[in-house]
């Protein structure tokens, strides 16, 4: 590169090789002091000033011109945007006012159903996303993907070019190279092929439906990797048609459910796990719900059951055709089950008859068609149809069984009838069934689009690649999980000039040089108002900004549906099988795969093993046992001719004999934090085997593989913590909480004398003002993690990668610990989330030397960042071990990937002791507003980030002075305790202790 005339291209190619090169830095370092490379710099990017002497470290000159070159990729050769108008959620100020955010109403494509979101705004960059509370699928709830999808917007591995066979290009000539394609199809669009996941989205369905008219001979296919097909399936079997099926806990008094976790895994889950709870709280309503579960491997639904059976994936069917039969289905035939476990399902049968109406019964994605078919007969047969189950048109654009529609668009390329083939964000070369063989037949299509957020294993066999807009970045709409729609908009201008679908659909018709999602969406939904017999609004714009604003558009839900289950073709039961059987599951932190490159998630603890920077071949104890086994072995797993290595984690709870794969993981080219984490479980599955099989061989292969958990992490020293109780007890002694001492690791429960509180030398201090406190709910925790992750992000906590993770350096302000008690082959199961307990009596503060962790007038126990000198004193003075140091510069500056933290919060580093401030932030922007009314903070104006993202509601915080509020009344009852209260530390964080209601008649 000329030291006299640097170009801006040799520039940026300098700036690349000189990543990892010292050598190569000074010298680019010596280059910034000549005028010709200053005046250059000042000409492209004004808005950063370079220096006037080169004294700035290397450092300094790459956060400079890292954060220079991501800007002149925002803005680079692209024409002006139009100005549109989005509306916030709450009332607009006039003005944007720095340090004061907004919210935006929009949603969250999750396979294809939306998830009603809040996004917080800072001066233009989203920082953080809440549950939309009038949304139905979210009701002010989020999941932990819902909070870690924020991550994915920032991520500078995200594709940022358009591509034509590997080499950059622009959408210009993407759109020249369609024109001609297109002409060549001809009228009718024979050859044309279009790959989708499942759509829900009325303008893409509208956009879809146009371009089937305009080219006849086109054909639409669908895959989804977590799919329904089974649960289509099932529905053509027992009901005779395709319908949706929603559920409603809040009138569950009894519920069964087939390997479903309808807690986490479904559209609706954060709706459904707040009215399964709500059924649950015996401290508000006298009755409870009843949960028995059957499932082949552990998932935090079946933790929260009352009674549980660990079966087989194979075993499950007979267990519903013996219900069924024992409710008098005689189509359901006969089931030979375990002795041991026929008075089970009996005791199960007559609570479920006893409640006709009020019992709920639900089946699986993972579970085949006749179990799903089975289902719907027994909610007829016990009358929940109508009550606890609503039939519903289905709410994607064009239900099919997505399976064969896949299987179609391969035979169509093996035999060379794929002329064009455009995909967009799917991922079908990793995800499609194995002996599919999707990337070998890839290379009989003419021409190959694909549309995604990343360059991933598709990308790479594509003839064209457009970078996806993430959906913090583009105008679109989608509907939730009961039919109702809500129109996204976009919180930030797409950062790598990103296209939507509707932008590619709209090239395939010839329109691409001049589409406009904003007018394609607004188009779609004009024609939908105009269209209305009953407007809810007296005019399209008043309707346009209602729906911006509030995040649902009114009136949309699917109507309800009136199907009779009737069971004429059920198939017999299935062959009984012998050996090993293996399952395959989505995993808890990236799903299918899509999160795959998102740190956040990858950290966050997996709900039940703990594990974390990788998936593992899940297998209970005693199969272990049996077959030599231990965790971190390395094995080599076969199945119908295929084989792949994994390391093995042993799983308490999981059926015997069955190995449980998670999928997503075993990826190269994904991204720096995705590749080369855990072990490709795609590569097992087949189409006969989508979720799961028989036939598994199993061998050691005699090596080791370090598996990262953080079960043992920050350990109590054996301390129970976790009390528990049954319905009965309560009913007999509601302080029952007050006389145990809790749950440990393998034990059950035992009780204790109570202690009176030892004496201290601080003296009683009394509040005048707040006293901020929290009370958590243990029957209403159900382990999901979504208070975990939400802290991360409101409080700007980094992540320390595997092997931090593997020395139990992980940062998470807020642990969700996982107990068991019991038998480790069916143990019970017991959530407790765990932030700083704010001790009123801290022993954390006198051992600090310079009085970092101080108590302040309201009853925090607060960290001063820039007093702390890193003696971590305080974390081993603390009995609760919620206390996190800073061993590396974590935070080291990646310019994307900083547009991400809260503002309101101080960015830690290196050295110093980090913990739960109870969201100082929110209370203090909280105290502004009240001061400025001339007020006291109201209850519940103060929600911390983990309280404000639980589905459940299971955290409550508030000021403990005011009589009226919500924690102070949960902190009166009678459940109510505080962890470790004999140390005398008076904690300020206390829990309500958890409540089951186990059926007298069986035997635990």
């Amino acid at each position: 590169m000329s030291m006299e005339q640097p170009t801006l291209a040799e520039l940026r190619q300098r700036l690349q090789a000189c990543r990892d090169n010292r050598q190569l830095w000074r010298s680019l370092e010596e280059l910034a002091d000549t005028e010709a490379f200053r005046q250059l710099v000042r000409q492209e990017f004004p808005a950063y000033p370079i220096p006037s002497k080169p004294s700035a470290s290397r450092r300094d000159f790459l956060r400079l011109m890292g954060a220079a070159l991501v800007m002149a990729g925002l803005a680079g050769c692209r024409p002006q945007r139009p100005r549109e108008q989005i509306v916030p959620y709450v009332v607009k100020p006039e003005e944007i006012i720095p340090g004061k955010p907004l919210f935006f109403a929009t949603a969250m494509p999750w396979d294809g159903y939306g998830m009603g979101l809040l996004a917080e705004n800072h001066m233009g960059r989203p920082t953080k996303l809440e549950g939309n509370p009038l949304h139905p699928a979210s009701l002010g709830g989020t999941n932990s993907f819902m909070q870690g999808a924020l991550l994915n917007l920032y991520d500078p591995d995200r594709a940022q070019v358009v591509s034509n066979r590997g080499q950059i290009s622009t959408w210009q000539n993407f759109l020249d190279a369609m024109r001609g394609q297109m002409e060549r199809l001809g009228e009718g669009g024979a050859g044309l092929h279009l790959l989708t996941g499942t759509v829900t989205s009325p303008t893409l369905a509208a956009q879809i439906a146009a371009l089937r008219e305009r080219y006849p001979q086109a054909r639409w296919h669908q895959w989804e990797p977590v799919n329904r097909d089974y649960r289509r399936a099932g529905a053509q079997m027992a009901l005779g048609r395709f319908v949706d099926t929603v559920y409603h806990f809040d009138r569950a008094q009894r519920i069964l459910s087939f390997d479903a976790d309808f807690l986490f895994a479904e559209p609706g889950s954060p709706r459904y796990a707040l009215q399964f709870i709500d059924g649950r709280r015996v401290w508000v309503q006298p009755e409870m719900n009843r949960l028995y579960v059957i499932e082949s491997s552990p998932t935090i639904t079946g933790a929260k059951a009352d009674h549980r059976l660990a079966v087989r994936p194979s075993q499950v069917e007979l267990y519903a055709r013996a219900v069924a039969r024992a409710l008098g289905i005689e189509r359901a035939g006969d089931a030979a089950l375990p002795p041991e476990h026929q008075p089970w399902i009996e005791a199960a049968v007559r609570d479920l008859e006893a409640h006709r109406g009020a019992s709920l019964v639900l089946a699986g994605t993972y579970q085949p068609p006749v179990v799903h078919a089975l289902v719907h007969a027994i909610n007829e047969a016990l009358g929940n149809a109508g009550q606890t189950v609503a039939y519903i048109e289905p709410v994607e654009a064009e239900p099919v069984i997505q399976l064969e529609s896949l299987m179609e668009l391969v035979e169509a390329m093996a035999a060379g009838a794929v002329n064009t083939l455009v995909i967009l964000e799917s991922n079908p070369v990793l995800t499609a069934p194995a002996e599919l063989a999707f990337a070998e037949q890839m290379a009989n299509v003419e021409l190959s689009v694909h549309l995604s957020l990343y360059a991933d294993e598709t990308t790479a066999l594509c003839d064209w690649h457009i970078p996806a807009a993430h959906f913090l970045e583009a105008w679109s709409d989608v509907r939730a999980f009961d039919g109702t729609a809500t129109i996204i908009q976009p919180l930030i201008t797409p950062l790598f000039d990103g296209k939507t679908s509707h932008e590619l659909l709209a090239a395939l018709m010839g329109q691409g040089a001049m589409a406009d999602p904003y007018a394609i969406v607004r188009g779609h939904w004009e024609s939908y108002y105009t269209g209305l017999a009953e407007p809810p609004a007296p005019d399209f714009e008043t309707f346009w900004r209602t729906a911006l604003h509030d995040g649902i558009v009114a009136g949309t839900a699917s109507a309800a549906l009136t199907a009779p289950a009737a069971l004429d073709d059920l198939p017999a039961p299935a062959a009984a099988s012998d050996g090993l059987e293996i399952a395959f599951r989505p995993d808890p932190s990236i799903w299918d795969g899509q999160f795959v490159n998102n740190s956040w998630l990858q950290e966050l603890p997996k709900q039940l093993s703990l594990l974390t920077w990788d998936n593992a071949a899940l297998v209970s104890p005693a199969t272990a046992e049996r077959l030599g086994l231990a965790a971190h072995d390395v094995v080599q797993l076969r199945h119908n001719g295929r084989q792949i290595q994994a390391a093995v984690w042993l799983m308490p709870g999981q059926a015997d004999d069955t190995v449980t794969l998670y999928l997503g993981y075993g990826r190269e080219g994904v991204g720096r934090v995705g590749d080369g984490l855990g072990f490709p479980t795609y590569q097992l599955r087949t189409a006969q085997a989508l979720w799961f099989g028989s036939g598994l061989e199993l061998a050691n292969t005699g090596e080791r593989y370090e598996l990262a958990s953080t079960q043992n992490h920050h350990f109590l020293e054996g301390r129970r913590f976790v009390r528990v109780g049954t319905l009965d007890e309560f009913a007999e002694n509601p302080a029952f909480a007050q006389d145990q001492v809790g749950v440990e690791h393998g034990t059950g429960l035992g009780p204790t004398d109570e202690e009176a509180a030892p004496p201290s030398l601080y003296p009683e201090y009394e509040y005048t003002g707040y006293a901020w406190g929290m009370a958590i709910d243990l029957t209403a925790c159900i382990g999901c993690n979504a208070c975990t992750i939400a802290c991360q992000l409101e409080n700007n906590i980094p992540v320390v990668g595997k092997a931090g993770v593997a020395m139990g350096r992980e940062m998470h302000w807020l642990k969700v610990d996982r107990y068991y008690a019991g038998e480790l082959d069916d143990p019970a199961v017991y959530f407790q989330p765990r932030p700083c307990m704010h001790c009123e009596k801290a022993p954390c503060e006198p051992v600090c030397p310079v009085e970092a962790t101080v108590h302040d007038s309201e009853g925090l126990n607060e960290m001063v960042y820039n007093r702390c000198v890193g003696t971590r004193y305080c974390s081993n003075n603390c009995p609760y071990k919620v206390r996190r140091f800073n061993f590396f510069n974590y935070t080291e500056e990646i310019p994307l990937l900083a547009m991400w933290r809260n503002p309101d919060v101080t960015v830690r580093a290196r050295g110093v002791m980090e913990k739960c401030t109870y969201c100082i932030q929110r209370i203090n922007q909280a105290r502004y507003e009240a001061e400025k009314e001339n007020r006291r903070i109201a209850d519940g104006e103060v929600l911390t980030a983990c309280q404000q993202a639980c589905p459940t509601r299971a955290i409550v915080f508030g000021d403990i002075n005011n009589l009226e509020s919500a924690v102070t009344r949960m902190k009166e009852q009678p459940l109510n305790y505080g962890l470790l209260e004999e140390l005398g530390t008076q904690p300020r964080t206390t829990y309500l202790a958890e409540v089951r209601n186990p059926n007298p008649e069986i035997v635990a």
